[in-house]
């Protein structure tokens, strides 16, 4: 596990620019307990160079229990978001609080007018999984008042914390695994462009081109939006295209179905004459025939740290935890959806 501190600087900054402890700099900021002159003076001093500010927030929040969390996730079709959601209830029963859960892919009732009824909710904090990489009005509201901790997706510009997968090793290891069979003619069907994950997964399909001494710009890349349809689309775009592909690199499970689906009705075999693969590792991979190589997020897992870390900023555990971003990793899982190129 690897946690990246992000730029807001935190208490322990400020201690370690100091030269103190973190009880000191808590003393020196609350006026609660006895600092002498001299390691006042520091701790004010690194306070000014490093620019820190207290986490009123998590300050306010200091001394309560929550007592119920919010989550909003783009919807349950999709089983990588019904494990992300599975780990956000695991956490939250251990403690017995109550998930009030918003789905906007369920449902015809607009986006935001779902999210109002969240936050009349009276709800302690939010876990919020992002299906368009951006932050609706009210979910931004609703982080006025109280903590929001992002899940398997990050939003450019927003300092909010998070628990992600490392999509770009995950992503760079997998095709890597493609282009170590011997494939030169590949396509890639990526994600929306507007997500971090797409955006992850395609910065690391690029790199290991750029390892094998491909051009990353000469591989096509098609659009699709992470579902099972868009993956049989964008794989018929793809495979008859000229030069025609011998492997397809999905960006997630889903799409790399519908592609697999698509090489079926039209007489390829998977993988003889076109290898696939994908990226979650959702249980029906394995159980696909042939079975997909794909790239393993921990989804559970990221769902049960995100509500921990939204649990433990709640209860004033943690004021780090309010800035940090936490990235899980990932592992390439090889099944039989991946051979060499059959010659020409």
């Amino acid at each position: 596990m690897i946690r990246q501190v992000r730029k807001r600087p935190t208490m322990k900054d400020v201690a370690r620019h100091a030269g103190v402890s973190v009880s000191t700099v808590s003393y020196v900021l609350n006026g609660t307990g006895p600092v002498g002159q001299q390691r006042k003076e520091r701790v004010m001093d690194a306070i000014r160079v490093l620019e820190y500010s207290p986490n009123t927030t998590a300050q306010s929040l200091k001394r309560r229990s929550a007592s119920a969390i919010g989550m909003v996730i783009p919807e349950l079709v999709n089983p990588f978001f019904a494990m992300v959601a599975e780990g956000v209830q695991t956490a939250a029963s251990e403690r017995d609080l109550l998930v009030v859960q918003v789905v906007p892919g369920t449902t015809e009732q607009p986006e935001e007018r779902q999210l109002e009824l969240l936050k009349s909710q009276r709800i302690d904090g939010l876990v919020y999984l992002t299906g368009t990489g951006s932050m609706p009005a009210s979910v931004y509201e609703v982080s006025r008042s109280g903590p929001v901790v992002l899940v398997d997706e990050q939003i450019r510009g927003l300092e909010l914390p998070a628990v992600v997968c490392d999509s770009r090793t995950g992503a760079r290891e997998v095709a890597g695994h493609v282009l170590a069979q011997g494939h030169r003619d590949v396509a890639v069907i990526g994600g929306p462009p507007a997500l971090w994950t797409a955006q992850q997964r395609l910065a690391g399909y690029r790199e290991a081109l750029a390892a094998a001494g491909l051009a990353p710009d000469s591989v096509p890349v098609f659009r699709g939006d992470y579902k099972q349809e868009s993956g049989r689309e964008l794989a018929a775009v793809a495979v008859n295209a000229t030069p025609r592909p011998t492997a397809l690199i999905c960006a997630n499970d889903l799409m790399a179905l519908g592609a697999m689906q698509y090489c079926r009705e039209v007489g390829l075999r998977v993988p003889e004459d076109m290898s696939v693969v994908g990226f979650d590792d959702l249980p029906f991979s394995a159980m696909l025939t042939p079975a997909l190589t794909s790239v393993r997020q921990p989804a559970r897992e990221m769902g049960y740290r995100a509500a921990r870390q939204l649990i433990g900023i709640i209860d004033g555990v943690d004021e780090e935890a309010a800035v940090e971003t936490e990235v899980l990793p990932a592992s390439v899982i090889v099944r039989s959806s991946v051979q060499p190129p059959q010659e020409a």
